[in-house]
């Protein structure tokens, strides 16, 4: 729907102006460099953590941790606390030892003389005898007990210096296999091998999230920006397959973000400058007095868009505003007892912006544009129990979430006049997890239960239709899991098993356990004795509720979804993986995704896994559950970590992605299917003041709908699509690339990062769906007429500013 074309020459103008003013800034702010230079020699920082026995969580005492090719390091204490200081400013490699675990390498950490954040080590007991060669792989590279396949790693660093990531998780992910965004509009979607935008799940420490966007789609999940601030997260997971038991209402996709805990020993400050918003992070040590530490820590932030100002300077027809927070408390309180405290929120306005001098393609935004507002909070307090004996935890969680929409259309936008369509609806969710994690040699058994409460409340209208109702659902939803991982053949196989079941009171035949039942299993096997050469494997069966505006939607006073079934969706994966080092990684992998239970619009007669890609509501009509769909394909990847000043990501996808509608014979390519996704990320790095980064994208031809204009122009400005031309309809392809160049520079008692990203460096083409005005001919009837569109694309031209103290 959002084009950025009509302001191209805008936006090329804006690249010059930034451009001489971060020279200017570079070059000649000879105070700043001088000094810089004047404290070079002396401008080290100092990097602190805890290592931990990855199964207890208890401390080591008296391990080694070093930086690499150094003589700097240090002994863990009696809490497994450690301090490295006096290392000097840039990247290094740190190491942990400790008799009977295994080596553990963290690369890519970067000293600043302010501002580190603390790297933590998780250390594995040792399978090996002493004098056996067993290659290594890096950390990032390691997959969890109960994921043996289909899962990555991102760090910090990753995410934070991402060329044309904006610092934002969903538009980073992108660059690994199997994953695309939305091709056309001002999106932020996350497509997982073919799937639909709604069958991916999202947890922050083990805290279910309902979005991960502002201005999100209800009932799927993606929006144009990320609402989650990266100076939060340890790292971030994602799995495209290979699911844990414990994970349930995902098809797709899991994405986990681990969030550190706040600094205990003393208070820092973090404020950052982005592309579309400002942010401040704070964190530090609670209640410490005179101690030098404290149990109880805190990290907090605020972000601000300023997007609303730069779009109402280019008089572009949107503005959007928006506000989020989050923040974490976390105390410990003894060597077996911890409890933490997280939210995340925010607040969203899209309003609209009267051009002066409109053109055509301001005017069809102007008039076709919905007005939104949201307002989303998710607060979860948990509370880990390490067993006595060290071998297990208990992890326990209550949590509360609520998503507010309002979302509106007109006939008249300018005025707010002639309200067609609003759905003001409201989704509560407050849910008790409990698992407990058990050691038993070299068996890991997981086990728990989830209790979830959910209410719907919907003030809804669409005079189109005639249907319209203001009422209220409420109903409890609930799983049961357990899974087994268990390394055999002195850890020459590795293999797990699970099962899951889940059920809810509202459907009709949601109580019936047995027609969720999920088992799941997969083995990652070591062939040659170095274990450079993997083979993985997995298979499972996965469950999706139904989102809750679709349960909820009513016709003449009818509940009419009730009879929903669980839609489903069966996996099979196998891959290689080759290690020529332990920072290097070549992967290749194929997968087949099964569907059943797919709903179906009755209206339409298309399925709803080619829906909820743009701003819209969906799932807000009757539908049958009876569509089929299959996603299949093959990955391949050359990852590089960043090691000796360097790091590289290679994906290529080669996918089908297909779904029936009301004719369950009939498969026609979905509106994910692009066949080919490319994507090459990379960053070198010079010196300890110099980074440069680049990203390049390319994606097939994506289908889409053309537009139905008979039914158009009896509902304009709402819009009627024939859904059969996904079978013949296909866009562009679509090709960008992306630059980013960091300069840092490190004081004694602060820090200062600016970068320069340009999105889009090299002016291409970004494709997009025709658009329309609604206009009388010369005979005075009503006619859709096809807009033309402005030549050329934007070059897109941001300045960052990192500051930590």
């Amino acid at each position: 729907m959002f084009k950025k074309e009509n302001c191209s020459q805008l936006c090329f103008n804006a690249f010059k102006v930034f451009f001489f003013a971060i020279v200017f800034m570079m070059f000649t702010h000879a105070e700043v460099s001088q000094a810089q230079d004047s404290s070079r020699e002396s401008a080290t920082g100092s990097i602190s953590g805890r290592v931990t026995d990855a199964r207890s969580g208890e401390p080591l005492i008296a391990a080694n941790v070093g930086v690499e090719g150094s003589s700097l390091g240090a002994s863990t204490d009696a809490d497994g606390f450690y301090t490295i200081q006096g290392i000097p400013t840039g990247t290094v490699v740190l190491v942990a030892t400790y008799v009977g675990y295994e080596q553990q390498r963290r690369i890519n950490i970067q000293v600043r003389s302010a501002g580190n954040r603390d790297i933590n080590f998780e250390m594995q007991p040792s399978a090996q005898d002493l004098d056996e060669l067993v290659f290594t792989v890096s950390e990032p590279f390691r997959t969890p007990d109960e994921s043996l396949s289909s899962f990555r790693r991102l760090s910090p660093e990753e995410i934070a210096t991402y060329p044309a990531g904006n610092s934002d998780i969903a538009k980073v992910v992108q660059s690994l296999p199997g994953v695309s965004g939305s091709v056309t509009g001002f999106r932020n979607d996350v497509i997982i091998r073919g799937g639909a935008p709604n069958e991916n799940i999202y947890f922050i420490d083990g805290i279910e999230i309902p979005t991960i966007n502002h201005f999100s789609t209800q009932g799927s999940a993606g929006g144009p920006v990320g609402l989650l601030n990266v100076s939060f997260f340890d790292g971030v997971e994602l799995s495209t397959s290979a699911f844990g038991a414990r994970y349930g209402n995902a098809l797709s996709g899991v994405l986990q973000f681990n969030q550190r805990t706040g600094n205990d020993r003393e208070f820092r400050t973090n404020f950052r400058v982005g592309a579309s918003e400002a942010a401040l992070t704070a964190e530090g040590p609670l209640f410490k007095g005179d101690a030098n530490f404290s149990n109880t820590t805190f990290i907090a932030s605020i972000r601000r868009s300023y997007l609303q100002l730069l779009f109402q300077l280019i008089d572009l027809p949107f503005l959007p505003d928006y506000w989020d927070y989050q923040y974490k408390i976390n105390h410990v309180i003894d060597g077996r007892n911890e409890v933490y405290l997280t939210g995340v929120g925010s607040i969203d306005d899209f309003r609209i912006n009267v051009p002066d001098e409109a053109n055509e393609e301001q005017q069809a935004i102007l008039e076709q544009i919905p007005v939104i507002r949201q307002r989303t909070n998710t607060t979860g307090i948990a509370w880990r129990n390490r067993l006595v004996g060290g071998n297990g935890f208990w992890l326990t969680s209550l949590s509360s979430s609520w998503f507010y929409n309002d979302f509106s259309r007109f006939r008249d936008n300018v005025n707010q006049d002639g309200l067609f369509l609003q759905n003001q609806a409201t989704e509560f969710r407050n849910t008790l997890r409990t698992e407990l994690r058990y050691f038993a040699g070299e068996n890991t058994w997981n086990t728990g239960i989830s209790l979830r409460h959910n209410r719907f409340e919907n003030k809804f209208l669409d005079d189109n239709t005639g249907i319209s109702f203001d009422d209220a659902i409420g109903f409890w939803s609930y799983g049961i899991f357990g899974q087994w991982s268990r390394s055999l053949f002195n850890n020459r196989l590795n293999v797990t098993a699970g099962i899951r079941a889940d059920g809810n009171s509202f459907t009709d035949t949601g109580n019936e356990i047995y027609r969720t039942l999920s088992p799941r299993a997969g083995i990652n096997y070591r062939i040659d004795e170095a274990g450079q050469w993997r083979a993985t494997a997995s298979a499972g069966r996965y469950f999706k509720k139904p989102p809750l505006n679709l349960l909820g939607f009513r016709e003449n006073g009818v509940l009419v979804n009730r009879d929903a079934d669980y839609i489903r969706s069966d996996h099979l994966t196998l891959g290689f993986e080759y290690f020529p080092r332990s920072s290097t990684k070549f992967g290749v992998e194929g997968f087949v995704k099964w569907y059943d239970n797919y709903p179906v619009s009755v209206a339409e007669g298309v399925s709803l896994a080619n829906l909820g890609g743009g701003f819209e509501v969906l799932g807000n009509e009757d539908v049958l559950f009876t569509g089929k769909g299959r996603t299949y394909g093959t990955e391949f990847l050359f990852q590089q970590k960043f090691e000796r000043n360097f790091y590289a990501i290679l994906a290529y996808t080669l996918f089908w992605s297909e779904f029936t509608g009301t004719d369950t014979s009939l498969y026609l390519p979905s509106a994910w299917d692009s066949r080919h996704l490319l994507s090459f990320t990379g960053g070198y790095r010079l010196g300890d003041s110099w980074e440069f980064s680049a990203r390049s994208r390319f994606i097939g031809r994506t289908p889409f709908a053309p537009v139905d204009e008979e039914r158009t122009i009896a509902i304009y400005p709402a819009f009627a699509f024939d859904y059969g031309g996904l079978a013949t309809e296909r866009l562009g392809v679509f090709t960008s690339t992306d630059i980013r160049i960091d300069r840092k520079w490190n004081f004694s008692s602060w820090s200062l990062d600016v970068y320069l990203e340009v999105q889009n460096i090299l002016g291409q083409d970004t494709p997009s769906t025709p658009s329309f005005l609604l206009r009388d001919n010369e005979n005075g009837e009503p006619v859709l007429r096809q807009v033309e569109e402005v030549g050329g694309s934007a070059i897109l031209p941001t300045i960052g500013i990192i500051i930590d103290f």
